[in-house]
């Protein structure tokens, strides 16, 4: 599986940004795709998961309220819309597949594959 993420920018305190992590090279009917992020001099950070099959979804404390996770399955693709961004939402945002069961979703090391990364910059 190939993951390609796409949609970062600069964007002000309260702009909204949607990403994308288009997905080749295989089914995705048994992954979950999340996205995770990193900020500089930070570890790599669960942001958000949604099932591709079935569509059950999940968020870190930290966006809820604020991202949605979405996928389209005729484009086997993830999208994550960031509302309301705040400077600390500033990172390199990646998304990656994993097989594993939910409560494992926040723990980079189950992802089997990851995307290369897009950079979000917010400012105030």
């Amino acid at each position: 599986v190939q993951l390609q993420a796409s949609g970062g920018g600069s964007v002000q305190t309260g702009g909204s940004l949607r990403l994308s992590c288009a997905a080749s090279g295989g089914p995705l009917g048994s992954y979950t795709v999340s996205w995770f992020r990193q900020a500089p001099g930070k570890e790599r950070e669960f942001v958000s998961g949604i099932r591709w099959s079935g569509g059950s979804s999940g968020y870190a404390d930290s966006v809820k309220g604020r991202y949605i996770i979405s996928k389209d399955s005729a484009k086997n693709t993830v999208y994550l819309q960031m509302n309301g961004l705040k400077v600390e939402d500033t990172a390199v945002y990646y998304c990656a597949v994993t097989r594993v069961v939910r409560s494992s979703w926040a723990d980079p090391q189950k992802y089997n594959y990851w995307g290369q990364g897009t950079k979000v910059t917010v400012s105030s």
